[in-house]
């Protein structure tokens, strides 16, 4: 069973190596995914991102039970992306998690 540290830094390493930066840079990248993943259990946060092409998404997401239902994966969790359930579209979304902008 793997720890939350453990979950944040190998986040960290991944976009370390997908982005090229400092390592410090990328810790805190993942620092703020976690907090935001912990919010979304909660309830709805509102938070951006960068698109592929480059546009700024805001968002509001959510990780409820209530909202989720009976939802069971059969996949890995991927630390290349963040996934949530987006209130707007009604729908499942990911992004790139270097991608993360701001935390409403």
């Amino acid at each position: 069973m793997e720890t939350f540290r453990s979950q944040v830094f190998k986040r960290a390493h991944e976009i370390a190596r997908t982005t090229g930066k400092a390592f410090a840079i990328c810790l805190v990248k993942a620092w703020q995914i976690y907090r935001l993943k912990k919010q979304m259990l909660a309830g709805t946060v509102k938070f951006a991102f960068e698109k592929v092409d480059g546009t700024i998404r805001y968002a509001y997401g959510t990780l409820e039970q209530k909202f989720l239902g009976d939802v069971q994966g059969l996949r890995q969790p991927n630390p290349k992306v963040v996934s949530y359930y987006d209130m707007e579209k009604l729908a499942f979304r990911c992004f790139k998690a270097e991608n993360l902008v701001r935390i409403y």
